[in-house]
């Protein structure tokens, strides 16, 4: 059996994180969340996987090159041109990919499956693949069920009594959906169906291919499978993802590194004086990071690689990218912290290195300039002085 993996859209729910990597690239504690599908993808006996890239390709490029280091064969097919200034990304929407790759050498001669980039799965594919050869049509989605505020941010079916879809919506409003059944972003088809998709143009699965189905009355079905599919569509589904994992709660997720303490994992040349700091499970610190003594950390909470959390420091429930350096009188409660940016659960940024508390929250890499220490000592008198104002009102008081 042969797969695609979509990988070229630009994330934009998932900024400002996706200006630096694409959303496949995006780690759930360490690992890209596009190498567990690859995994899952072998587990099943899938061999040959090209994957569709666009914006930022060469990260994805890189990191997979040809797949034979996870066991399996992986080819590209790059949508856009070289300018002047380098790459530029043109997406042909997640069908017009597909139409692309059949076009260049009919890769696509048998049942193949489709799946985007942006979620941890533990689909049972084989089963999935019985189904759908059992029913015989030329398209199967693989559906869940969520609740139905939540229709909103997905493709909504509606089946008859055979799971035949008769209705597609995309991203309906609740009060119009017509089901709470929604589309996971995996697909199972038949070359067949490279006859409804038109060539040279944009074209898209859910808002396009599909209603075009429907309309005309294939044998188009949707199977409802029991198993744990894990969205990082956007920036609250990151941490939402994270935490699961931290917690335990994403089944069949290895976590990274050794397990040092109950519910507390490292990587390796970590430097923790564990008995002067607070460290609340569940929590992960990657490798070559330090802690410095007289911080608390408390979980759910990911540091990266390369991190140090210097003395005084109070980091809760947060997610901290490799290379960052939280100064001793940062207090970081529900933050992602990547590169310069602070961003907050519901998707809200501080870009850290535009204010003037840069020398709390900085790259390990960089050394503070005059001005970062000027600002931290003041920040440092005004503590201190509006410290002995609240000592002399206690004396008065008292």
């Amino acid at each position: 059996m042969k797969a695609m993996i979509l990988a070229a859209g630009k994330g934009t729910r998932v900024r400002p994180i996706t200006n630096e990597m694409p959303k496949p690239m995006i780690p759930i504690l360490r690992k890209p969340v596009m190498e567990s599908i690859v995994e899952l993808l072998r587990t099943h006996d899938v061999q040959e996987i090209v994957v569709n890239t666009s914006h930022l390709a060469p990260v994805i490029e890189n990191y997979f090159r040809d797949g034979t280091q996870l066991g399996v064969h992986i080819a590209y097919s790059y949508e856009g041109y070289m300018t002047e200034d380098g790459l530029e990304g043109k997406a042909l929407g997640s069908a017009g990919g597909m139409k692309r790759i059949q076009e260049f050498s009919g890769f696509f001669d048998e049942t193949f499956i489709v799946l985007c980039g942006d979620a941890w799965i533990d689909l049972d594919i084989s089963a999935a693949l019985r189904q759908h050869r059992e029913k015989g049509g030329v398209a199967t989605i693989i559906l869940q069920e969520v609740p139905h505020e939540e229709v909103h941010k997905y493709g909504v079916v509606k089946l008859d009594e055979r799971q035949r879809i008769v209705q597609f919506q995309e991203k309906p409003k609740p009060q119009y959906a017509v089901s709470n059944l929604i589309n996971t972003g995996i697909y199972i088809f038949e070359p067949e169906i490279f006859d409804y998709i038109p060539s040279g143009v944009e074209y898209d699965i859910g808002s396009q291919l599909f209603p075009a189905l429907v309309g005309a009355g294939e044998e188009f079905f949707g199977i409802k499978m029991d198993f744990q599919w894990v969205d990082i569509g956007s920036v609250p589904d990151v941490w939402a993802a994270t935490r699961m994992a931290l917690q335990g709660k994403i089944h069949g997720f290895d976590m990274p590194g050794k397990e040092v303490r109950p519910g507390i994992w490292t990587g390796i040349n970590v430097s923790i004086n564990w008995d002067r700091v607070k460290i609340k499970p569940p929590v992960y610190i990657g490798s070559s990071t330090k802690i410095e003594a007289g911080s608390k950390i408390m979980g759910p909470c990911m540091i990266g690689a390369n991190c140090v959390v210097e003395t005084g420091a109070e980091i809760s429930e947060c997610l901290i990218s490799d290379y960052t350096r939280i100064g001793g009188m940062a207090t970081l409660d529900n933050k992602l912290i990547f590169g310069g940016e602070c961003i907050s659960p519901d998707g809200n940024v501080i870009n850290v290195s535009e204010t003037q508390i840069r020398w709390l929250v900085n790259d390990t890499r960089r050394v503070l300039n005059p001005s970062d220490i000027h600002d931290m000592l003041l920040f440092n008198n005004m503590l201190s002085f509006y410290g002995e104002l609240e000592l002399e009102r206690e004396k008065e008081m008292a």
